[in-house]
């Protein structure tokens, strides 16, 4: 006995429900990491990618990427970033499409790939991650060199930088003429001519001014021979540092009493009121 019509119709239509669609696409799986040689006189290395999958392109360690063609800019996605650096990604928008891509280091060694969608091959692994390096023997040697391109974005941070550097020594050095110059203005105020020597043996031994300021103690002279300058602490003579030229010598602290000696000449000074 035949089955009614409606019945073999409803059985169709429910075998078509069920039955995979012919343009259903397989899942796609990324594959390891690999590395490719790019050779001048060579065809370029394809690389696998996979619908709406990003895959990484790294330059050699040394290199960052200056600048990048890409075919077809309507059916893939290149994307370098916003900083400068050796990555770049590639996204295929439409299945089984295929362009090539084109890229410039900053050591001037030029990169040439071929992507190729692959959601409609068997093997459904594309390539995640692939290392590029250069096969010539010159890409290679360019990469020991230094960069011959700067990225637009390290050039307009460079400006910056020299720009506030500029801006800053400029603004240090002007508050250090101020400081100078409002020193110089107060200085003469700060010095003390309040010691007191015997002017007699002064003029034997060729001691002409003691005086100081805030931090320095003075003494100027015309000497035959430089005399050794200590300073006197209770009742005895103590060495202390001091510089000497030219007949000046400039002691780092204030000396309230002390004396000058050459052999057995001796001639003492001492801040008054001490």
């Amino acid at each position: 006995m035949k089955a009614p019509l409606y019945i073999a119709a409803s059985l169709a239509i429910v075998a078509v429900c069920h039955a995979e669609p012919n343009d259903a696409k397989h899942p796609l799986f990324p594959s390891v990491p690999r590395t490719v040689v790019v050779i001048d006189s060579e065809a370029p290395p394809v690389v696998r990618a996979g619908l709406l999958q990003s895959t990484l392109i790294l330059l050699p360690a040394e290199e960052k990427v200056a600048t990048v063609f890409g075919g077809d800019t309507s059916s893939w996605v290149f994307d370098g970033g916003h900083v400068a650096s050796r990555f770049i990604s590639i996204k295929p928008k439409i299945a089984g499409s295929s362009t090539d891509v084109h890229i410039v280091s900053d050591h001037g060694n030029e990169y040439t790939l071929q992507l190729r969608e692959i959601s409609n091959d068997s093997d459904s692994h594309f390539d995640s991650k692939v290392f590029v390096t250069p096969g010539d023997q010159a890409g290679k040697d360019k990469l020991a060199a230094m960069p011959v391109f700067v990225p637009a974005a390290e050039l307009d941070r460079a400006k910056r930088e020299a720009a506030e550097a500029t801006a800053k020594e400029a603004t240090e050095r002007k508050a250090a003429e101020t400081k100078a110059e409002a020193y110089r203005s107060q200085y003469p105020g700060q010095l003390h001519f309040d010691y007191t020597w015997d002017r007699k043996k002064a003029g034997e031994l060729g001691l002409q001014e003691v005086w100081r300021d805030d931090k320095f103690t003075y003494l100027r002279g015309h000497f035959q021979e430089t005399p050794v300058l200590y300073e006197t602490k209770d009742g005895k003579g103590s060495l202390i540092n001091w510089d000497y030229n030219d007949g000046l010598y400039t002691v780092p602290k204030t000396v309230l009493q002390g004396y000058l000696t050459i052999g057995k000449q001796r001639l003492d000074f001492r801040k008054e009121g001490n």
